[in-house]
C-alpha cells in the first residue's frame, strides 16, 4: 500500500512540475552561494516555485500558495513589534547551499528523516536515507546551520534559497515528545536530565528511585512542569516541546512551503520535486503510525483536566493560529 501511495503522489508533483517547465520566461534574478544552479545550468528549487505560481493552477502548488499567505496573515493579525534576530535563533535552519535550501528542523516532526535526506543529497551519506543511522542524522556539525554564516551571508540565502518547514498539531507533537523522551525506557538521558527534576518539584512524596532515574514522570506532571513559570525563567524549553514559533520563527523568517506532518508523504515529495530529486524517496512510516499517534494523544489527554487543557491551549496557541490547527475535539475547552 504504502509504495502506491508514494508513486501517486510522485506521479502528482511531477504533473505540477511539469506544467511548470513548459514557462520559458525567467523567474527572479538570483545569485545563489556556491549553488549548482549558479551559470544557469538548472533552475534553482525557489524559482521552480515561483514558476509553479505563475502557471498553470496545479492543486498541490495551491496549497502551499495558501498555506504560505495564512501564515503571513496571521502573523500581521497576531504579532506586533518583534526584536532583531540573532545568530542563536537561526540555530535550528540547516543549509544546503549545493540545492539552495534552508530547512528549519521542529523536532518530532520527521526531522530525523529529513536530516537523512540532507545528509544524502548533499553526499555526506549514502544516496538511500534510509541507510543512515539517527545518531549520525543528528551528529553536531554533520550539517551546517544558517547560524554559522556572516550576516552578509545570512541575507544572501534568504534572498535566495528556498526556505521550507514542517509542523504538526501541537497537542499531537507534545504527546510525542513525552511518551519518547520521558515514558519509554530509551530515553534514560532526558529521565536523568528533565524527569528527576520534574518529580523533585512537583511530586508531593517522590520515592528514591524515582529522584535519581527520573524514569516514571507521569503525563500530569509534565504538563504541570511546562505551566510552571519558574521552567521559563530558568530558560527556553528544550527543543522536543518548544513551540515550533519559537524555533523558527515564521513570523521574522520568510518560508516558501510549510509542510505539515499529516500531509508527509505530499508534501515531501513537493519539496524533492522542487529540487530536481523526485527520485529521492523520503522514508514513509508505517501507515498507521500518524492514526496510533492522534489515538495516543487523544488516551493522555483524557484525563487532563479542562482547566490545564485551557493553559496549556494558551501557551501553545501561537502554533495553532500560525499553521491553522484547530484544537483537537478531545479537548474539553470553553
Amino acid at each position: 500500500m504504502g509504495r502506491r501511495w508514494w508513486w501517486r503522489r510522485r506521479a502528482l508533483v511531477a504533473a505540477c512540475l511539469g506544467a511548470a517547465l513548459l514557462l520559458l520566461r525567467p523567474a527572479f534574478e538570483y545569485r545563489a552561494v556556491g549553488s549548482s544552479w549558479l551559470g544557469g545550468k538548472r533552475r534553482s528549487p525557489l524559482q521552480m516555485l515561483y514558476d509553479l505560481d505563475q502557471g498553470p493552477r496545479c492543486a498541490l502548488a495551491e496549497v502551499h500558495r495558501q498555506r504560505r499567505d495564512l501564515l503571513r496573515r496571521a502573523c500581521s493579525h497576531h504579532t506586533r513589534r518583534q526584536r532583531l534576530l540573532r545568530p542563536e535563533d537561526l540555530r535550528h535552519v540547516l543549509v544546503d547551499d549545493a540545492h539552495g535550501l534552508l530547512y528549519c528542523y521542529v523536532p518530532k516532526v520527521a526531522c530525523t528523516n529529513w536530516k537523512r535526506v540532507l545528509l544524502a543529497l548533499s553526499g555526506r551519506g549514502p544516496g538511500d536515507p534510509r541507510a543512515i543511522p539517527a545518531h549520525e542524522a543528528h551528529a553536531p556539525g554533520r550539517l551546517p546551520s544558517l547560524a554559522d554564516f556572516s550576516p552578509a551571508e545570512v541575507n544572501r540565502r534568504l534572498r535566495a534559497y528556498l526556505a521550507f518547514l514542517f509542523v504538526r498539531e501541537p497537542f499531537e507533537r507534545l504527546a510525542s515528545a513525552y511518551r519518547n523522551k520521558l515514558q519509554r525506557p530509551w530515553g534514560a538521558t532526558f529521565q536523568r536530565r528533565f524527569g528527576t527534576g520534574i518529580v523533585r518539584r512537583l511530586r508531593p512524596r517522590p520515592g528514591p528511585d524515582a529522584l535519581v532515574r527520573g524514569h516514571d514522570v507521569r503525563f500530569a506532571e509534565f504538563l504541570a512542569y511546562l505551566l510552571d513559570p519558574r521552567t521559563r525563567r530558568d530558560g527556553p524549553f528544550n527543543e522536543h516541546w518548544e513551540r515550533a514559533h519559537a524555533l523558527c520563527h515564521p513570523c521574522r523568517l520568510r518560508y516558501d512551503v510549510v509542510g505539515k506532518f499529516e500531509t508527509l508523504a505530499e508534501d515531501a515529495a513537493f519539496v524533492l520535486s522542487l529540487v530536481g530529486a523526485p527520485g529521492l524517496r523520503f522514508p514513509e512510516p508505517p501507515s498507521r503510525a500518524q492514526a496510533a499517534a492522534r489515538d495516543r494523544a487523544a488516551r493522555l489527554f483524557r484525563d487532563i483536566s479542562p482547566f490545564y487543557q485551557q493553559r496549556l491551549y494558551g501557551l501553545y496557541r501561537m502554533d495553532f493560529l500560525l499553521f491553522n490547527y484547530s484544537a483537537p475535539s478531545y479537548l474539553r475547552l470553553r
